[in-house]
């Protein structure tokens, strides 16, 4: 993926948790059909590129435990649905990526079906197995609970009188495959090639950390190495990007493979900030320490970033509900380097916290009683009528969250210092005062200054004259000469 190719890719993409999103057959449960009539509104929006959940055959409300690659679980729809979404999202110019699941299956899949029936059947190896008298001696019975996965226990029965046992860290019906078996390599390219002959344009790559074993992570790297070439011979502007959650540090040696992998560090440093009112972590100086860790691995890398996401406290019950906090959070994100993702329902304020079935609340497009397209597959907790103002009241409030969201991705993609996605162009601003966070984005076409309020607090500031065209400044922002007045959580733009 050279410079070129990612001129091409999305400047903005957005998350979709395909159940909770619109209900176009009305049987209570987002699918297929429901994002495709909803494409103009992402395109009127701004967005460039979705990422969709899984669709696959599942017996889960989240269809990461994946029984079929390739077909469609018949409340998402069908694959003339799937091919049908393809064609009006590319007629759009908007871009489809698949959560593909690939560190593990559900155990209801043929191949863990046949896995389980014992040692000498074909499939017994597409999973990791062990006795408990090898798994003790290797010291791997136990694993600590991480961000990702509360499973201490990994190590499984598939049934009574069994020898040995098989692995899985994040559920019991989830086995692991083994990656080390050529066989299941091949599967999963295969796979691959169906979808992007199928018209994707790429995929985000669920649990890529996991890819291997705990005890085995230094595979991994050379593992997605090779995933991503066998992609590309197939096509070769296939944008894929890796769900690592861990640190900047241990991040860095996925880019080898993974051009793309989403910046953990940056989504819970801007949570903190609307959290406390506080730069505790510093993150325009960590940007670039992170910047640099990447780039010695792939000097072509891109930093996917994001608020949170399906499995993260939403950023509006962060935010506590107050908008201008929101406002906030989305001038960072669209502001910051990187390839921003939003998670649906951000864009007007969507509240939620565990369990995850909280944070994938349906979306408000209208009030209930003229609201045809909101799920109702679960009662909502946090987002209801009189709790989350309904997008079609959004759209005809001009200082709503959903305006100042428009207004701002417009703004990222038409000032080139803002749209540069790779290599993240970010310097310190020189302004030093703990109530802002302030920074430039050198561009040959014009370097751009972003100051933003971190507090509710107004803020005055002195600037350099170099900076003259304001791009954006808010309502309660005043500019005197090198004098610049910062409203509570305002914002100043200028180039």
């Amino acid at each position: 993926m050279n410079n070129k190719e990612q001129d091409n890719n999305p400047k903005v993409f957005y998350e979709i948790f395909i159940r909770s999103f619109c209900d176009a057959n009305h049987d209570g449960k987002g699918d297929l059909n429901g994002i495709t009539s909803k494409l103009d509104y992402l395109q009127n929006l701004g967005i460039e590129g979705i990422w969709i959940t899984p669709f696959f055959k599942s017996n889960s409300n989240h269809k990461y435990d994946v029984i079929d690659y390739k077909y469609i679980d018949p409340e998402c729809g069908t694959m003339q649905d799937i091919e049908h979404l393809l064609e009006e999202a590319h007629r759009r110019n908007i871009k489809v990526l698949l959560d593909f699941v690939i560190n593990h299956t559900s155990s209801q899949h043929y191949w863990f079906q046949e896995a389980k029936k014992g040692k000498d059947n074909p499939y017994r190896n597409y999973y990791n197995w062990l006795t408990p008298d090898q798994i003790k001696a290797k010291g791997i019975a136990e694993r600590e609970k991480t961000a990702d996965s509360n499973e201490t226990n990994p190590w499984h029965w598939a049934k009574k009188g069994d020898e040995e046992k098989y692995y899985g860290m994040f559920w019991s019906e989830m086995p692991d495959l083994n990656m080390d078996n050529p066989k299941v390599r091949e599967e999963i390219y295969e796979i691959g090639r169906f979808w992007l002959e199928k018209g994707v344009d790429g995929f985000r790559m669920d649990a890529a950390k996991h890819i291997y074993p705990d005890w085995e992570a230094d595979k991994c790297h050379v593992f997605w190495e090779e995933f991503r070439a066998t992609m590309e011979a197939i096509k070769p502007d296939v944008y894929i990007v890796g769900e690592v959650w861990t640190s900047a540090e241990k991040i860095a040696p996925f880019f080898k493979g993974l051009k793309a992998n989403f910046n953990f560090d940056l989504c819970f440093a801007i949570q903190d900030i609307v959290k406390t009112g506080k730069d505790t972590k510093d993150i325009v100086s960590m940007l670039i320490r992170n910047y640099a860790l990447f780039s010695k691995e792939n000097p072509d890398f891109v930093d996917a970033t994001m608020l949170s996401n399906h499995d993260q406290v939403r950023i509006g019950s962060i935010a506590d509900g107050n908008i201008e906090k929101l406002k906030l959070a989305a001038n960072l994100l669209l502001t910051l380097p990187g390839n921003p993702y939003l998670y649906y329902g951000e864009e007007i304020g969507m509240k939620g916290k565990k369990p995850d079935e909280n944070i994938r609340e349906a979306f408000i497009w209208n009030k209930r009683s003229d609201d045809n397209d909101r799920t109702n597959w679960r009662k909502p907790v946090y987002n209801t009528d009189s709790k989350t103002t309904p997008l079609k009241f959004q759209i005809e409030d001009e200082n709503s969250l959903f305006n100042h969201y428009k207004k701002m991705i417009a703004l990222r993609k038409t000032v080139p210092a803002l749209a540069q996605i790779s290599p993240p162009n970010l310097q310190k601003s020189g302004i030093v005062n703990k109530k802002l966070v302030s920074f430039i984005r050198p561009h040959q076409d014009g370097d751009v200054l972003v100051i933003q309020n971190i507090t509710s607090e107004s803020v005055e500031v002195s600037l350099k004259n170099k900076f003259e065209d304001v791009l954006l400044s808010s309502n309660d922002s005043k500019l005197e000469g090198k004098k610049l007045k910062l409203g509570p959580y305002g914002i100043f733009v200028s180039k």
